[in-house]
């Protein structure tokens, strides 16, 4: 079938809820981690489609997995199981701490397992009382109601009348603020690894040691949202591991399924017996599509060479970062763990990271930002090292253009 009218930027704001603001730039096709526009312009990827695309554009293992199942099972109820969500299960659990695998389409729908799972495992061990959970300011879970408000960004929760309640939030990194409102009435804790919506702040080991200690001694539940770290972002193959801190539940999508939609809330089978038959659920949750693309990206991923390489990758882009800044002088410092990576605007620069991405994107350069002053960075696991010095050296261009 042909169109027979243009598919511009500007149709975006005749059909489209106004949610969003994309830019003029509409990306066609991409390869690696280059992408090509409507006007056939090459951009690099530095971007990764927000830490989701771990293996780049097309990656032959993924296309191969996605045509290879599509001419043979799309989509089955949850009345069956299939093979693919089996497999990717079965490899799940044998790499990670965890028993037991539920199956969703994002990330907010695994933070949402989660949640209700933390809630009913209470109820049901511990009594109606033990309700109170408890997560991080600038933390970010997703945008369904109950994972917005325990996310800690009130920007993103206000404005939609009653929240769910008993839901508490302290500064990450302080260990004596979550001390001071944790009690036997705390259910679960929900923490990021790595801070990454919120400005892509680590851990310190003291702290996130002293978070498990404290869900111990209180018998709550540790909640670990990996959505955005896990699948080898930070060179483990889920944070957790290079934290050497195991949490009771972890929910992961974004890199997940390499691009094709598909989270997991996984735990251990002790507190997985909680959902039980018909408690919880999701229509595509699981199904043999994206499993199998799944599967392909976890297989890939999940090797010493790409592993190793993450942190490789991850310094060449410190020095690189360093040695613009050496030059331009408008970073505080760059931070992050593995291919998480984000430069901090100093004082001159406050409120202006959107300028950078947008002077990069006028380069040829994806970028993206958390927040209004740090650029972030989350590209492809397996960027060869030659894209990575091209597009550094796209984006110190842009830097010495806004550098005063």
């Amino acid at each position: 079938m042909t169109n027979h009218f243009p598919v511009g930027r500007e149709l975006f704001d005749d059909v489209m809820v106004p949610n969003y603001a994309p830019s003029a730039v509409i990306p066609v096709r991409g390869e690696g981690s280059r992408v090509w526009d409507q006007q056939d312009r090459e951009y690099i990827d530095f971007a990764g489609g927000i830490a989701v695309n771990c293996l780049g554009h097309c990656h032959p293992a993924l296309v191969s997995a996605l045509k290879d199942q599509a001419d043979k099972i799309w989509h089955l109820s949850n009345v069956m199981t299939n093979e693919p969500a089996l497999r990717l299960a079965k490899k799940i659990v044998d790499n990670t701490f965890a028993d037991k695998v539920y199956f969703a389409n994002s990330g907010a729908e695994s933070n949402e397992a989660a949640l209700k799972l933390a809630r009913r495992w209470a109820l049901e061990v511990h009594g109606s009382d033990k309700t109170q959970i408890i997560a991080f300011n600038q933390g970010f879970h997703g945008r369904t109601f109950f994972t917005v408000t325990v996310g800690g960004q009130e920007a993103y929760s206000d404005g939609f009348g009653p929240k769910p309640g008993d839901i508490d939030h302290v500064d990450y990194n302080d260990l004596a603020a979550l001390k001071a409102i944790m009690s036997d009435k705390t259910c679960a804790v929900m923490i990021e690894p790595l801070q990454g919506e919120g400005g892509l702040i680590s851990p310190t080991q003291d702290f996130i040691q002293g978070v498990r200690d404290l869900c111990d001694e209180h018998k709550a539940l540790l909640i670990f949202d990996e959505v955005q770290t896990g699948v080898g972002r930070t060179g483990d193959l889920y944070a957790y591991m290079g934290l050497n801190v195991v949490p009771d539940i972890l929910t992961t999508a974004k890199a997940l399924g390499g691009g094709f939609p598909i989270g997991a809330m996984i735990t251990t089978t002790e507190i997985a017996k909680h959902l039980k038959l018909g408690s919880h659920g999701s229509t595509y949750g699981g199904n043999p599509l994206a499993c199998a693309v799944a599967e392909a990206a976890f297989d890939t991923v999940n090797t010493p060479e790409v592993l190793n390489g993450v942190t490789e990758k991850a310094q060449r882009y410190i020095d690189g970062l360093n040695a613009i800044n050496t030059k331009y002088n408008v970073f505080t410092e760059i931070r992050g763990k593995g291919l998480l990576i984000g430069a901090v605007l100093n004082e001159n620069y406050q409120g202006k990271a959107k300028d950078f991405l947008v002077a990069a994107m006028a380069e040829g350069l994806m970028t993206l930002i958390a927040g209004a002053n740090i650029i972030r960075f989350a590209p492809s696991l397996v960027i060869p090292n030659a894209d990575i010095d091209e597009g550094l050296a796209r984006f110190e261009k842009a830097v010495a253009k806004l550098a005063k």
